[in-house]
């Protein structure tokens, strides 16, 4: 099992960017493959993004592809989120989520809201 903690959220305009941060305790973590998830008032949750264990395969959501970035530092138990041309339909918290076969392990979450 893996807990996790994301940071990095807040207010931004549309065209900013923000970095989100996945914080990750436990040894095995660079054994986990990391996903982005996130989740819009009124909507379901849905992918935005994920890495896999060696951070050599990424794998984008067709709305993002192009403005956001995962990647992880395996050292520092560390996954990111980098979200640049930020657009107000990207507003809603954001989750990572760590596993191997499935996500079985989620934080709590971080608010992003992009204004126009």
């Amino acid at each position: 099992q893996v807990q996790l903690v994301e940071s990095g959220g807040g207010l931004v305009q549309a065209g900013g960017s923000l970095r989100l941060s996945c914080a990750a305790s436990g040894r095995t973590f660079s054994t986990y493959h990391m996903g982005w998830f996130r989740q819009a008032p009124g909507k379901e949750r849905e992918f935005v993004g994920s890495i896999s264990w060696s951070g050599g395969t990424t794998y984008y959501a067709d709305s993002v592809k192009g403005r956001f970035t995962v990647s992880r530092d395996n050292a520092k138990n560390t996954v990111y989120l980098q979200m640049n041309s930020l657009k107000p339909e990207d507003t809603a918290v954001y989750y990572c989520a760590a596993g191997r076969a499935t996500y079985d392990d989620w934080g709590q979450g971080t608010q992003v809201t992009v204004s126009s």
